[in-house]
């Protein structure tokens, strides 16, 4: 799925808040913009990894921005 769209996700963003050995590391419970993760067809290659995080206000839109349905079974 990496470089199709930065697929937004439920966490808040939080400078250090995610440490490089925690699997799949929640941020802090609230904030001011979301967690983009991915990348997306329109960047650099260097973002072009499932961990990379970057992050954006909930309202923005643009046409790298997508996001995936998902529910717990």
């Amino acid at each position: 799925m990496t470089g199709n769209v930065w697929e937004w996700c439920m966490d808040w963003y939080g400078d250090g808040a995610y440490p490089t050995s925690a699997s799949n590391p929640t941020g802090p419970t609230t904030g001011s913009y979301r967690v983009a993760r991915g990348s997306s067809w329109y960047d650099y290659e260097q973002y072009c990894r499932l961990v990379y995080r970057s992050y954006g206000a909930p309202s923005s839109v643009g046409y790298g921005y997508g996001f995936r349905v998902s529910r717990t079974p």
